[in-house]
């Protein structure tokens, strides 16, 4: 990691000059927890904010969802243990949580304020399968699975009406799948919303994919090894690197095509972060904890650095 610049403290100057586009409600997060506590034993993996002064959290152990208040820091269960995996997620605008199901392989879409199960999708029959993180646009989810070269693709009809099927795009293009790892993980927008990025965890490879053939181009110059969770705010692309307690910046172009490091950061409160997502002037990163053994007592918590 010699190249990189490590920092030991809250994310400060560093990434305050690459944030593009000013933080809403900024001044009513000043004073917001700077540490959530997560339910003992909840081993969370994925993060989704908003609508609103919330965010949702999911179990890897059980599939539990877990909402909380960023105020406050008080939360609850929202969506019972169904026994599979509950990943990467995202919410919408229409307060629809869209999660993955990692080992499962599957997705399913959760009514955020009853925490009823809209639909349900069975994208890959059996394993070799982990659907692992998702990214929505207007008009489409995309989820990621990191034991296939494909993405899966839902195509959302008027007013953002959930499909009753799926697409499949196999990844073409300078893509490699490695058998021997995590390949695709976390995944974003390009600057401009016209394509997808993603990261190969197992080679740290940065990817910008066509969302409509599948067809990938290596981002040059960019090697980020476990590579989990992304972010995209403006021009500026952030990177967890779980195992590494990394959050690494980089400037990318309109179009997402290049790319530039811009640092890399820790925080002492690090303990495997996996994903992170954004409210007012704030980053959280739930810490999954990966190194130590999960037992019922064993506690988790949820990180919030500045911007």
């Amino acid at each position: 990691m010699s190249k990189y610049l490590r920092v030991t403290a809250v994310l400060t100057v560093a990434l305050a000059t690459v944030l593009v586009s000013a933080p809403a409600s900024a001044s009513t997060t000043t004073s917001l927890p700077a540490t959530l506590n997560l339910p003992d034993g909840f081993q969370p993996e994925g993060i989704a904010t908003g609508p609103g002064p919330f965010a949702y959290f999911g179990s890897r152990a059980d599939g539990r969802i877990y909402r909380a208040n960023l105020i406050t820091g008080t939360g609850a269960v929202i969506s019972p243990a169904v026994g599979t995996q509950s990943l990467g997620m995202k919410t919408d605008q229409r307060g629809r949580l869209f999660v993955s199901g990692g080992n499962a392989g599957n997705a399913r879409v959760i009514d955020v304020r009853t925490g009823a199960v809209l639909a349900s999708y069975q994208f890959a029959p059996g394993a070799p399968t982990f659907v692992n993180d998702v990214v929505l646009t207007s008009h489409a989810a995309y989820f990621t699975d990191s034991n296939k070269a494909v993405i899966y693709k839902l195509t959302l009809g008027r007013h953002g009406a959930l499909p009753a099927t799926f697409e499949t795009l196999p990844l073409t293009g300078d893509f490699v799948l490695n058998p021997d790892g995590l390949n695709f993980n976390g995944i974003t927008l390009t600057p401009d919303g016209r394509a997808l990025i993603a990261v190969q965890s197992s080679t740290g490879f940065l990817f910008r994919v066509d969302p409509a053939t599948g067809n990938t181009s290596r981002i040059a110059g960019l090697t980020l090894v476990n590579g989990d969770g992304l972010l995209t705010v403006g021009r500026t692309l952030y990177v967890v690197q779980n195992r590494a307690n990394l959050l690494t910046s980089v400037k990318l172009s309109k179009d997402g095509r290049t790319g530039t490091l811009i640092a890399s950061v820790t925080d002492p409160r690090f303990d495997v972060p996996t994903t992170v997502a954004r409210f007012g002037d704030r980053l959280y990163l739930p810490n999954a904890r990966f190194t130590t053994p999960p037992t019922p007592t064993t506690p988790y918590t949820v990180v919030a650095v500045r911007i």
